[in-house]
């Protein structure tokens, strides 16, 4: 179980650092250079980014960092009281809500909305503008639980080995 246990928090800690990085760029520059471009552009470009991270890596690492982090929230509870275990359980829930539920509960919506905009429609400048707001905030959000995660896990993953020195 050691073994398990470490494993999982080596990758949920590399992973949830890859997703807190993609999610900072977003967050720190690329929304705010789309939001300085004509609306029907920056649409165009949002959905074709929406619909290229479907088919790339990022979705086995979005998902397969969830399940991992939800794992180790359960298998800290079931090993509560040894070293470790808090901020393991504390990483596992921060990310969970923090990043795959915000992302299925606001940001999905968000950009199913926008991919059923006309971009070439004058109303789809309120809902540019609206998107890129909304969206961003709740980007913070998973940006801000992806490296608190992240920190958690490298927390627990040196208490967690620490114990078997």
């Amino acid at each position: 179980m050691h073994t398990i246990v470490t494993a999982l928090l080596w990758f949920s800690a590399v992973g949830c650092a890859v997703m807190g990085g993609v999610y900072f760029a977003f967050s720190a520059f690329i929304m705010a250079a789309l939001g300085r471009i004509d609306h029907a552009a920056a649409i165009a470009a949002m959905n074709a980014i929406n619909t290229d991270i479907l088919k790339s890596l990022f979705m086995p690492l979005f998902f397969g960092t969830s399940v991992a982090s939800l794992a180790l929230a359960v298998l800290a509870l079931w090993h509560w009281g040894n070293e470790g275990a808090a901020p393991m359980f504390a990483g596992g829930v921060i990310y969970v809500v923090g990043m795959f539920i915000v992302t299925i509960v606001f940001n999905v919506p968000l950009n199913d909305a926008l991919a059923a905009a006309d971009p070439m429609t004058a109303s789809s400048g309120g809902v540019w503008k609206r998107y890129v707001s909304d969206w961003t905030i709740w980007n913070h959000v998973r940006t801000a639980a992806s490296i608190a995660a992240s920190t958690l896990f490298i927390f627990a993953l040196m208490a967690w080995n620490a114990r078997s020195l």
